[in-house]
């Protein structure tokens, strides 16, 4: 026969206290750590890459100085097809205005082409209001070599703290790098035609 064992309701309550007390600071712990690591993130960040195009850098300059443009090579546009877009300033080149405002993916922003050295630069001044702010400079520049260009997308910035939150999770190299990478071989396929 089996004897019934009584529960003592005090203990029950002041082990359930020691097992609280104990995630918590679990909890306060892991947030020291993850604090520790993203302040030692530096205060900028800078993402590159590069492809080679085999087409002069007249033909490729207008498709990056040209905002009208982007929608047949940019990553971001094929991230939310129905994204609203307003074209402001200049039609093409120094001046010209894109905004955006579209999903969690490609969040709200603006861009402006502070500069168009036409064939060889373009630099653009990159706003972002959502789903984070940040303030970041792209810049484009085309180098030829012989019968192909070399194309190179770079962003660069200041890192707030919460950008570096973000990197304790995710490599901003590769969250960015890889759009760019994409948008290159895009860009690329646009410009080979």
């Amino acid at each position: 026969m089996l004897r019934k064992v009584a529960v003592n309701p005090a203990l029950t309550l002041r082990h359930e206290n020691i097992m609280l007390k104990y995630i918590g600071i679990s909890v306060v712990v892991v947030l020291l750590c993850i604090v520790v690591l993203a302040t030692r993130k530096p205060d900028a960040f800078a993402v590159e890459r590069v492809t080679m195009i085999k087409a002069s850098p007249d033909k490729i300059f207008p498709l990056i100085a040209d905002f009208h443009s982007w929608s047949s090579w940019s990553p971001y546009e094929k991230k939310d097809l129905t994204m609203k877009k307003t074209y402001t300033g200049s039609a093409t080149g120094t001046g010209a205005v894109y905004e955006w405002d579209g999903n969690s993916q490609v969040g709200k922003g603006r861009m402006q082409i502070l500069d168009a050295t036409q064939p060889s630069k373009v630099t653009i001044k990159l706003d972002f209001e959502k789903p984070i702010e940040g303030h970041n400079t792209a810049v484009f520049t085309l180098v030829p070599q012989g019968d192909v260009t070399e194309v190179k997308w770079a962003m660069a910035g200041p890192a707030p703290f919460i950008s570096k939150v973000m990197q304790v999770f995710i490599s901003m190299d590769s969250m960015v790098g890889d759009d760019f990478a994409i948008g290159l071989a895009a860009l690329k396929a646009q410009a080979e035609k």
